[in-house]
């Protein structure tokens, strides 16, 4: 008989006799090596851009930090709690914002998904539709195919003008 063949079958014995322990036990030590540790990004890259450009191609911009002008429209519940993009509801409130590509009136920009958590959406309680606002966020899934955002900086860039009560 062939040596490495009587060698090779003598450790998968040994194996499994001791509970499987000396094959798997390597087996796991390689599977789960701790990760090293990595150093953070001196400078994060943040890409320009605009948010239609961010629903036309979702999956261009996972995992990348974006900066986009846009108009807010309101807070939102929509997309927490989705499980393929969870976002808890316990900690995060979503906003939509109106899309670009339609001025004659509001229509938000649904598709895409933008979640602050409630201590930075409590800082800017006071938006209201029609501000101009600056987000930078990082796009962290593509589920359904729509960009899902966590904000990680909100600037109002211009409140819009409060149309007071005319008394007739």
């Amino acid at each position: 008989m062939n040596k490495k063949f009587i060698i090779i079958t003598g450790i998968i014995i040994c194996g499994v006799l001791s509970g499987g322990y000396g094959i798997a036990q390597n087996q796991n030590v390689q599977n789960y090596v701790k990760p090293k540790a990595q150093k953070p990004a001196q400078h994060d890259v943040v890409i320009n851009t605009t948010s239609l450009n961010i629903v036309n191609n979702p999956s261009k911009f996972l995992n990348k930090t974006v900066k986009i002008q846009a108009t807010f429209d309101k807070f939102s519940t929509l997309g927490l709690d989705y499980n393929k993009a969870l976002r808890p509801s316990a900690k995060y409130i979503g906003i939509l914002i109106q899309r670009d590509d339609i001025t004659d009136h509001n229509i938000p920009l649904s598709e895409m998904k933008l979640f602050l958590t409630k201590e930075l959406a409590e800082k800017h309680i006071d938006l209201d539709t029609g501000d101009k606002i600056e987000i930078t966020a990082q796009e962290f899934s593509t589920a359904l195919n729509d960009p899902w955002l966590d904000v990680k900086e909100l600037t109002v860039i211009k409140k819009v003008a409060k149309q007071e009560d005319k008394e007739e």
